[in-house]
C-alpha cells in the first residue's frame, strides 16, 4: 500500500475507527503532557506560563464557539443528508460553508485583536499592568490559528463523513509538534513570542495535513458566497444552540483563568497542568469513541434505523465507561507519581507546586467518568439534529459551575471547618493558600450535573433491554474496578515502605509496578467475571493477529 492509499484508506467499523482515534489520539496527548513538561522544565510554574496559557483564552473562545461548539457541530449531520441526495449540491455547501465561515472568523478576529486589553482585563484581572501587556501581544499573535483550524474543522468534517480518520487523526500530532517544535526552537530565539509562533505553526499543519485526503474524497473550491443559501441557514439554526453552550465551557475557562490571576503566581499554570492530565483519558477515550460513533450515530438516524441506532449508542457508552473508570481510579491514587514524573524533573518546578497539582488533579480524577460520558452524549443528541437539548443542559451546567467556583473560592478564602479538612485530606499542610481546589471541586460538580442531565433526557430514547444491559455490564466495571484499586494501593503501600522515593528512578519504578499490577488485576477478574466488554475487546485483538498471521 502506497503512502497515497494509506492516507485515503476508509475504516469500515465503528471499533476500528475508534481504535484508530484512540491509537492517534495516545501520541497526540502524549506530545501535549510533553509540551507541558518541556514548558515546566524550562519556565516552571510562573509568570511565562501563566502569560502564555492566559493568551490562550480569547483565540481558544472564538474557535469553540464559531467551529468546535457551532458549526463543526453540525456539519456532518447535514453534509450527511445533502450528499445521500446531491452530491454536487453537496459539494457546492461545503464551498459555500467555506467561504461564510471564513469571512465570519476574519471578523470576530479583528473585534478581539482591537478589543484585547478589555478582554485580557476580563482574563486575567489579578496580572500588572506589564504582565497584562505581553499577554495582549501574544493573544493578537495567536488569533492567527483559530482562522486556520476553522477551515481545518469543516475538512475534518468531510473525512469524518468517508471514513477517513488516518488524516483527520494526524491533525492534532501536527498541531501538537508544532508548539513543541516553538518551544525547543523558537523560544531560545524570540522569548515568549516563540510559543505564539508555535500555536500559529502547528495550526497551519493542522490544516495542511487534511487537504489532500479532502481532495482525494472529491472536494472541489468552488468561488461561491451566498448568505440567502437554505442549506445555509439550516446550518445556523441548528448551530446557534450548539455556540450558546460551547460559549458556556468556554466562559467556565475564562471564570477560573480570572479566578486563579487573584491567587499566588504560577496558579494559572499549576490548574491547567492538572487540567491537561485529567483531560488524557477524555480525549483519548471519550472523545475518541464520540468522533467514531457520530457518523454512524447521523446515518444511523438519517435512514430511520433505530435498531441500529440504540445498539450503535450501548455499545459505545458501555466501552467508555469500562475503560475510564479504571483510569479515573489510577490518576487518583498515582496522582502525586504522574505530576512529579511528568512536571517535576526540572529544577524550576517546586515541592508545594507537585503537591497543589497533585491535589488539583487529585479532585479532578473523581469527574473524569462523566467528563468523558458528555462529548458522546452530546454527540447522540447532535445525530438526531437535537442542538437544544444539550444547550440547556451546558447552559445550566456552566451557571452551577460559576456559582460553586465563587462561593467555594470564598470559602477557601479563610481558615474553617471546609477548609481544614481539604487541607488534611489533600495533605497540604504548610501551604497557606488553598483556593485553587475550589477550582477543580466546581468544575467536577458541574459536569456531575451535566452528564447526568444528558443521560435523563437520552432514556426515552433508548430499549429497556439495552438500559438493563448496561446496568449489568456498569456492576461488572465496577467490581474489576475495585480489585484494580485495592492491589494499586497495596503496591504503592508496600514499594514506600521500601524505598525513600527520592529519586526519579524511584518514583518511576513505583508508578509502573502499581500501574502495571493494577492493569492485571483489572484485566483478570474482568475475564473472570465475563464483562462482555473485556471479551468483546479479546476477541477483536484475536480477529487482529489471525489477520497478520
Amino acid at each position: 500500500m502506497t503512502v497515497s492509499q494509506l492516507f485515503n484508506s476508509q475504516t469500515k467499523t465503528i471499533a476500528f475507527a475508534a481504535g484508530l482515534l484512540v491509537a492517534a489520539s495516545l501520541v497526540s496527548r502524549v506530545l501535549g503532557i510533553m509540551r507541558n513538561a518541556l514548558l515546566s522544565w524550562q519556565f516552571g510554574a510562573g509568570e511565562t506560563t501563566d502569560i502564555y496559557l492566559a493568551a490562550f483564552r480569547i483565540p481558544d473562545f472564538l474557535y469553540g464557539i464559531l467551529i468546535m461548539g457551532g458549526i463543526g457541530a453540525v456539519f456532518l449531520p447535514v453534509f450527511s443528508e445533502l450528499y445521500s441526495k446531491d452530491e454536487k449540491g453537496a459539494w457546492e455547501f461545503v464551498s459555500n460553508l467555506l467561504h461564510i465561515l471564513m469571512v465570519s472568523i476574519l471578523f470576530f478576529s479583528a473585534i478581539a485583536f482591537l478589543a484585547a486589553p478589555l478582554l485580557i482585563d476580563l482574563v486575567a484581572p489579578g496580572f500588572t499592568e506589564e504582565q497584562q501587556e505581553v499577554t495582549v501581544g501574544l493573544t493578537r499573535l495567536m488569533l492567527l490559528s483559530p482562522i486556520l483550524l476553522g477551515i481545518s474543522a469543516i475538512f475534518s468534517g468531510m473525512l469524518q463523513y468517508f471514513g477517513k480518520f488516518l488524516a483527520y487523526s494526524l491533525a492534532p500530532l501536527l498541531y501538537n509538534a508544532g508548539i513543541i517544535f516553538g518551544i525547543l526552537f523558537l523560544v531560545p530565539i524570540f522569548g515568549i513570542w516563540g510559543l505564539g509562533l508555535g500555536v500559529v505553526g502547528g495550526a497551519f499543519l493542522h490544516l495542511a495535513i487534511q487537504i489532500p485526503a479532502a481532495l482525494a474524497s472529491g472536494f472541489r473550491w468552488r468561488p461561491i458566497f451566498n448568505w440567502k443559501s437554505k442549506t445555509i441557514a439550516k446550518v445556523l439554526r441548528l448551530a446557534f444552540p450548539r455556540t450558546i453552550a460551547a460559549a458556556g465551557v468556554h466562559i467556565n475557562l475564562i471564570v477560573v483563568t480570572a479566578l486563579a490571576s487573584h491567587i499566588s503566581t504560577g496558579s494559572i499554570t499549576l490548574f491547567n497542568y492538572a487540567n491537561d492530565i485529567q483531560y488524557f483519558p477524555i480525549g483519548l477515550v471519550g472523545v475518541s469513541f464520540a468522533i467514531a460513533a457520530y457518523p454512524a450515530l447521523s446515518r444511523f438516524f438519517a435512514e430511520k434505523d433505530m435498531k441500529q441506532f440504540q445498539r450503535a449508542f450501548a455499545v459505545t457508552f458501555r466501552q467508555i465507561i469500562f475503560l475510564v473508570m479504571p483510569i479515573s481510579i489510577f490518576m487518583f491514587l498515582l496522582r502525586a507519581q504522574v505530576v512529579r514524573l511528568v512536571y517535576g524533573a526540572g529544577d524550576k518546578f517546586t515541592w508545594n507546586d507537585t503537591r497543589l497539582t497533585a491535589a488539583v488533579l487529585g479532585i479532578f480524577a473523581f469527574g473524569i467518568l462523566f467528563q468523558a460520558l458528555i462529548p458522546f452524549l452530546a454527540r447522540v443528541f447532535f445525530s438526531m439534529q437535537d442542538t437544544k437539548t444539550p444547550t440547556f443542559i451546558s447552559v445550566g451546567s456552566m451557571g452551577l459551575n460559576i456559582v460553586l467556583a465563587f462561593v467555594l473560592f470564598s470559602v477557601l478564602s479563610s481558615s474553617n471547618v471546609i477548609t481544614n479538612a481539604v487541607v488534611a485530606g489533600l495533605k497540604l499542610q504548610g501551604i497557606a493558600d488553598v483556593r485553587i481546589i475550589a477550582l477543580p471541586l466546581a468544575l467536577v460538580l458541574s459536569g456531575i450535573f451535566q452528564a447526568q442531565f444528558l443521560s435523563l433526557f437520552l432514556r426515552k430514547h433508548m430499549r429497556e433491554i439495552l438500559q438493563k444491559e448496561l446496568y449489568l455490564s456498569l456492576i461488572k466495571t465496577s467490581i474489576a474496578s475495585g480489585m484494580l484499586a485495592v492491589v494499586t494501593y497495596g503496591i504503592l503501600r508496600v514499594y514506600g515502605g521500601v524505598f525513600r522515593l527520592t529519586t526519579y528512578e524511584e518514583v518511576l519504578g513505583q508508578f509502573v509496578l502499581a500501574s502495571l499490577g493494577g492493569t492485571i488485576a483489572y484485566i483478570i477478574t474482568a475475564l473472570f467475571i465475563k464483562s462482555p466488554e473485556m471479551i468483546y475487546f479479546r476477541e477483536r485483538i484475536y480477529a487482529r493477529l489471525a489477520k497478520r498471521k
